[in-house]
Protein backbone atom coordinates (compact mmCIF):
# COMPACT_ATOMS: atom_id res chain seq x y z
CA UNK A 1 0.00 0.00 0.00
CA UNK A 2 3.07 2.45 0.63
CA UNK A 3 4.28 2.12 -2.77
CA UNK A 4 0.62 2.60 -4.02
CA UNK A 5 0.42 5.74 -2.05
CA UNK A 6 3.98 7.27 -3.00
CA UNK A 7 5.31 6.06 0.71
CA UNK A 8 2.72 8.12 2.63
CA UNK A 9 1.47 5.92 6.03
CA UNK A 10 -1.95 5.54 6.35
CA UNK A 11 -4.03 5.37 9.41
CA UNK A 12 -6.14 2.29 9.09
CA UNK A 13 -9.95 2.45 9.98
CA UNK A 14 -9.47 -0.22 13.09
CA UNK A 15 -6.96 2.21 14.47
CA UNK A 16 -9.43 5.41 13.53
CA UNK A 17 -12.54 3.52 15.14
CA UNK A 18 -10.24 2.63 18.13
CA UNK A 19 -9.38 6.82 18.61
CA UNK A 20 -12.98 7.57 17.99
CA UNK A 21 -14.83 4.96 19.95
CA UNK A 22 -16.85 3.36 17.13
CA UNK A 23 -16.15 2.66 13.42
CA UNK A 24 -19.66 4.77 13.04
CA UNK A 25 -17.67 7.90 14.08
CA UNK A 26 -15.16 7.73 11.13
CA UNK A 27 -15.39 9.33 7.74
CA UNK A 28 -14.67 7.07 4.69
CA UNK A 29 -12.40 10.23 3.36
CA UNK A 30 -9.83 9.93 6.48
CA UNK A 31 -9.19 5.99 5.73
CA UNK A 32 -9.45 6.02 2.12
CA UNK A 33 -6.61 8.06 0.38
CA UNK A 34 -5.73 8.19 -3.44
CA UNK A 35 -2.56 6.46 -4.74
CA UNK A 36 -0.66 5.61 -8.20
CA UNK A 37 -2.84 5.93 -11.47
CA UNK A 38 -5.97 6.81 -8.98
CA UNK A 39 -6.03 3.61 -6.89
CA UNK A 40 -7.78 4.29 -3.80
CA UNK A 41 -6.28 2.43 -0.48
CA UNK A 42 -7.70 1.43 2.87
CA UNK A 43 -5.76 0.27 5.65
CA UNK A 44 -8.09 -2.90 7.83
CA UNK A 45 -5.95 -3.18 10.29
CA UNK A 46 -6.28 -5.61 13.24
CA UNK A 47 -5.87 -6.29 16.82
CA UNK A 48 -1.76 -6.60 18.48
CA UNK A 49 -0.80 -9.66 17.68
CA UNK A 50 -1.75 -12.13 20.05
CA UNK A 51 -5.03 -10.40 21.19
CA UNK A 52 -8.24 -10.52 19.33
CA UNK A 53 -9.02 -11.67 15.39
CA UNK A 54 -8.09 -10.32 12.73
CA UNK A 55 -10.49 -11.96 10.67
CA UNK A 56 -13.39 -9.74 12.43
CA UNK A 57 -10.92 -6.74 11.80
CA UNK A 58 -11.17 -7.10 8.09
CA UNK A 59 -15.11 -7.79 8.55
CA UNK A 60 -15.49 -4.61 10.52
CA UNK A 61 -13.61 -2.58 7.72
CA UNK A 62 -15.35 -4.34 4.51
CA UNK A 63 -18.82 -3.86 6.53
CA UNK A 64 -17.71 -0.04 6.97
CA UNK A 65 -16.69 0.43 3.44
CA UNK A 66 -20.21 -0.69 2.25
CA UNK A 67 -22.36 1.06 4.23
CA UNK A 68 -20.10 4.51 3.22
CA UNK A 69 -20.20 3.81 -0.57
CA UNK A 70 -16.82 3.09 -1.29
CA UNK A 71 -17.29 0.35 -3.65
CA UNK A 72 -19.62 2.56 -6.08
CA UNK A 73 -18.00 3.40 -9.39
CA UNK A 74 -14.71 0.65 -9.04
CA UNK A 75 -13.59 -1.71 -11.59
CA UNK A 76 -12.28 -4.18 -9.45
CA UNK A 77 -11.16 -4.95 -5.99
CA UNK A 78 -7.99 -6.26 -4.37
CA UNK A 79 -7.31 -7.60 -1.19
CA UNK A 80 -4.05 -7.97 0.16
CA UNK A 81 -3.81 -10.09 3.34
CA UNK A 82 -0.85 -12.40 5.23
CA UNK A 83 -0.31 -15.33 3.78
CA UNK A 84 0.67 -17.26 6.76
CA UNK A 85 -2.12 -16.39 8.99
CA UNK A 86 -3.69 -19.66 11.04
CA UNK A 87 -6.36 -17.81 11.47
CA UNK A 88 -9.85 -19.28 9.85
CA UNK A 89 -11.38 -15.09 10.54
CA UNK A 90 -9.70 -14.22 7.11
CA UNK A 91 -11.98 -16.98 5.52
CA UNK A 92 -14.98 -15.32 6.84
CA UNK A 93 -15.57 -12.47 4.34
CA UNK A 94 -14.93 -15.03 1.58
CA UNK A 95 -18.27 -17.08 3.28
CA UNK A 96 -20.36 -14.00 3.61
CA UNK A 97 -19.38 -13.30 -0.57
CA UNK A 98 -17.42 -10.21 -0.12
CA UNK A 99 -14.09 -11.24 -1.26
Amino acid sequence: TRLMLHSKAQTSVLQLAAERGAVEDIELEEVMLTGFRDVRCVESGGPEPGVGCAGRGIITAINFLEENGAYKDVDFVSYDVLGDVVCGGFAMPIREGKA
